[in-house]
């Protein structure tokens, strides 16, 4: 018997599911959405609900499942969530219009880097997509964020890419598929990758693609021109968006070069010790979460990209201290501005939604609100007397016309979504009130013609009433019949009365029974006709964000500093760092409620105090230290006060860390490996204007090799013909600090201690001279360890200590290993006892070398009879 063929609705679906296979594909059937097969299995297992069967021809146990129509919002962010490209398969036409299949087609394919759900996206980061183009050493960076219309391009060398995949977080990254596995190779397997074919990637097709988008003639407008790598790059990421969206992408309007040259060097090394926005600590703080009081989701998004790329050039940090500086000194003013920031709302995201025409009627009207709101901002700028501010100000623009049009359309409150109805004003179109008034007044419309017909015919009984047969009739009882006009329609005879019919009954009743349908139709056409006069209007929105964004960030900054205590620093373009009482933004934060953070002084430069060799007792804050330094320069040059007393900053380009390190056991890569590979990337890289906070370098090796390449890294940074790093070398060799009196630019500090008795007080204070003593037994005891190992390393010490020397060490270690031995020879041979003897002389007359292990196996059982024989006699 020949098989069944698939049924109409399968054979749509299976070609449309095999243009998407990489894809969980939702089925749009009447008032649900349907997955099947596999997609139904993994639909079911994510999300949680039932999977079931179907028949379908041939495919007779074609699992099923689905979830209403009106829940996608809920079930799709936790598909994403998962991991899952989900494309979303619409009906494109009204089912009651066709008497065929309904047509269907993909509408969006959702991935985790594309996506436009406020479920899914979070309002105080990017959502940033990436395509990665790399030819030999060099690659093409594009990152685009589809929620907000940021569209970034920058090219490079593996090290610098590496560090912008580490600083804009992409939750996609698009590479060539012949390249997945090289990709994971360089850059690790934390981000969710998804591979293109190779021809997306080709130089020509890429520069049509962004051609044809901006509509220009070339790319020399956007400054990215001789970027081929980064052009190929930002034509694979365009190119990706327009087979995902298949819509409008009006609101990406611009491609700007990320400029290397202007913003500080941060590897994702110094990022990540720096715990600058996150930390591989749990319920860790960050430099971000002390920073951050931003009111706007524009602003917390330019906040995390200010602390990840600080600037380099002094004239646009001075710009921005001294707007931060204005808003410290006008309190009131600020509170004035602030309250307006925050009915602003996240003004990005609602412009790009125009552009795929996503509005809602609610987001409409937050847009109304935003658009209320910055006209008082532009106002507060305007009349300051900060120049700044007030050039913020000439840069708004209120958007008078398009307020207005959202004001004169839109109820105060509509729903959610359009189809629920009720969304267009009264008054703002004639029809669409004629057609209310019939569907929500109808009584009152059937009063006033039952009036005017008596008033016309002098029928005092005369009366308008419905049935399912005749609709809508006027009826008339016998007495009166002979007032009726000619004009009426009889249609039906009762016993003591006739019932007629008008023209304007007529008319009414088709407005009526359709009036609900139309009604919603009309508000549907006149919103979609809003939504796409907005669209012009998506540039001057998006600036007006970038300036909100802007203000939002030094308010933020100015509170921070009230907050905290904060000073502004002094920048310049000298090459020395002179901190007065620098304190740690964060770790002070944490500090117990009364206790003080113990401030610090820290001068470099590269004529005197190049390099400082700082020695001091475990837990004294040599680490601390380091980090402070670095994110006080790093505060200055992204425009913010600083946690300190005072302090001249002369200009910084690059930030160096190597401060402690962990195994890449997935990589084969031990501790001392990894910190060898980034010390090695910084001393590569190092400029006359660097900042290099070394901590501990050497200590994952013995102590010669330690000590060894301690030395020759300091020397290294000291003797460099061309720069001359400013450098806070942390170390435990106290031998390094014999440097000092070879190289007359490293000066030796120490982590001041008090000690009294067995016990040390930390002072964390760095103070002028080495230390001979790292007092790591002492942190021992705090943290517990039991009193037999405190006494024994008490023990080794002095043993060591006698020695004065490395070599004593080991020479330290075999007299304790033999003394042990020694000792436990004694009591085992020297006891007067046969049977220990006869095991010794056992043992003695055992040639190990030619036994074989069966043989072993058997001497040892033996022994162990032996003994057993002698515990028996000594029971008995």
């Amino acid at each position: 018997m020949a098989a069944k063929e698939d049924t109409p609705l399968m054979q749509q679906y299976n070609s449309i599911k095999a243009k998407y296979p990489e894809a969980l594909l939702l089925f749009r059937v009447g008032d649900f959405y349907e997955t099947f097969g596999q997609d139904a299995i993994k639909a079911s297992r994510v999300l949680g609900i039932v999977l079931t069967k179907r028949s379908n021809g041939a495919a007779a146990d074609m699992e099923l499942a689905g979830f209403p129509h009106h829940s996608l919002d809920t079930y799709l962010p936790k598909l994403v969530r998962a991991g899952m490209r989900v494309a979303i398969c619409d009906q494109l036409e009204d089912p009651k219009t066709t008497k065929k299949i309904v047509k269907r087609g993909v509408t969006e394919v959702i991935t985790p880097g594309v996506t436009f759900s406020d479920k899914i996206l979070d309002h105080k980061s990017n959502n940033f997509l990436a395509a990665l183009y790399q030819r030999e050493d060099r690659a093409g960076l594009a990152l685009v964020d589809a929620s907000t219309g940021e569209f970034l391009v920058a090219q490079g060398g593996k090290e610098y890419i590496d560090k912008l995949l580490q600083s804009f977080s992409p939750t996609e990254v698009l590479v060539s598929r012949q390249r997945l596995q090289n990709f994971e190779e360089q850059y690790g397997n934390k981000f969710y990758t998804y591979g293109l074919e190779d021809w997306v990637f080709q130089s020509l097709f890429a520069r049509e693609t962004l051609l044809k988008h901006f509509g220009t003639t070339s790319l020399k407008g956007f400054g990215v021109e001789e970027m081929s790598l980064g052009v190929v790059a930002a034509g694979a990421a365009l190119h990706y968006l327009q087979q995902t969206q298949q819509q409008h992408l009006s609101h990406i309007h611009s491609l700007s070069r990320i400029e290397e040259d202007k913003f500080v060097s941060l590897d994702r090394f110094t990022i990540r010790n720096l715990e600058l926005v996150s930390s591989p600590h749990e319920q860790a703080r960050t430099l971000l979460d002390v920073m951050d009081f931003t009111v706007s989701p524009m602003g917390a998004r330019l906040l995390k990209r200010w602390l990840l790329m600080p600037l380099k050039e002094l004239h646009p940090v001075q710009d921005r201290l001294e707007m931060v500086d204005y808003f410290t000194r006008h309190q009131d003013w600020c509170d004035l501005l602030e309250k307006q920031l925050k009915l602003i709302g996240d003004l990005e995201r609602i412009t790009s939604r125009i552009a795929i025409r996503k509005l809602t009627p609610r987001e409409a009207v937050q847009l109304r609100r935003a658009l209320q709101a910055i006209l008082p901002v532009k106002e507060l700028c305007a009349e300051t007397d900060n120049k700044s501010l007030q050039s913020t100000a000439e840069m708004i623009n209120p958007c008078q016309t398009l307020l207005n049009n959202i004001s004169e359309a839109l109820m105060d409150e509509p729903p959610t979504l359009i189809a629920k109805g009720n969304t267009i004003r009264q008054g703002y179109n004639a029809e669409l009130d004629e057609l209310r008034s019939i569907a929500y007044e109808g009584k009152d419309y059937l009063l006033r013609i039952q009036r005017e017909e008596i008033e016309k015919t002098g029928i005092t009984s005369l009366k308008i009433a419905f049935n399912n047969v005749f609709g809508y009739y006027i009826e008339v009882t016998n007495s009166h019949k002979h007032k009726v006009p000619s004009d009426w329609i009889r249609k039906q005879t009762l016993a003591n009365a006739e019932r007629y019919i008008t023209d304007e009954l007529k008319q009414y009743e088709e407005k009526i029974l359709g009036a609900e349908e139309k009604i919603l139709a009309i508000e549907e056409r006149l919103y979609s006709d809003l939504v796409i006069a907005m669209t012009e209007y998506i540039p001057a929105l998006q600036h007006n964000a970038a300036q909100i964004a802007r203000l939002d960030c030094l308010l933020s900054f100015s509170k921070a500093a009230l907050k905290n205590n904060y000073v502004r620093p002094q920048l310049n373009d000298g090459y020395a760092i002179n901190i007065k009482s620098g304190r740690h933004p964060v770790l002070e934060q944490q500090l117990p409620l009364g206790e003080a953070y113990i401030p610090n002084d820290v001068f470099l430069d590269t004529d005197q105090q190049q390099i400082i060799m700082i020695t001091g007792p475990n837990m004294a804050g040599k680490s601390a230290l380091l980090r402070q330094t670095a994110l006080i320069v790093l505060l200055a040059q992204a425009g913010s006060f600083i946690p300190a007393a005072a302090a001249e900053i002369g200009m910084v380009d690059k930030i160096f860390t190597r401060v402690g390190a962990s195994d890449n056991i997935s990589q084969g890569e031990s501790t001392f490996m990894v910190e060898m590979n980034e010390t090695a990337s910084i001393l590569h890289n190092i400029s006359p204007r660097s900042l290099l906070l070394l901590d501990e370098i050497g200590r994952g090796t013995s102590t010669y090799d330690g000590i060894s390449i301690a030395w020759a890294i300091a020397e290294y940074l000291h003797e460099h013909p061309t720069a001359r790093p400013k450098t806070l070398f942390a170390t435990h060799y106290h031998e390094l600090n014999e440097m000092s009196s070879r190289y007359h630019r490293i000066r030796n500090f120490n982590i001041a201690i008090k000690e009294s008795g067995n016990q040390v007080l930390f002072l964390r204070k760095l103070v002028p001279g080495g230390s001979e003593h790292s007092f790591g037994i002492h942190v021992a005891r705090m943290a517990g360890m039991p009193n037999q190992v405190i006494k024994k390393a008490q023990e080794m010490l002095e043993t060591l200590e006698n020695a004065h020397s490395d070599t004593g060490l080991s020479q330290a270690a075999a007299v304790h290993t033999k003394q042990k031995t020694d000792e436990f020879q004694l009591s085992f041979f020297q006891l007067d006892d046969p049977l220990l003897e006869q095991i010794r002389d056992e043992i003695t007359n055992t040639d190990i070398n030619t036994l074989t292990p069966v043989e072993a196996l058997l001497k040892l059982n033996e022994i162990k009879k032996l003994i057993s024989r002698e515990k028996l006699k000594m029971n008995s």
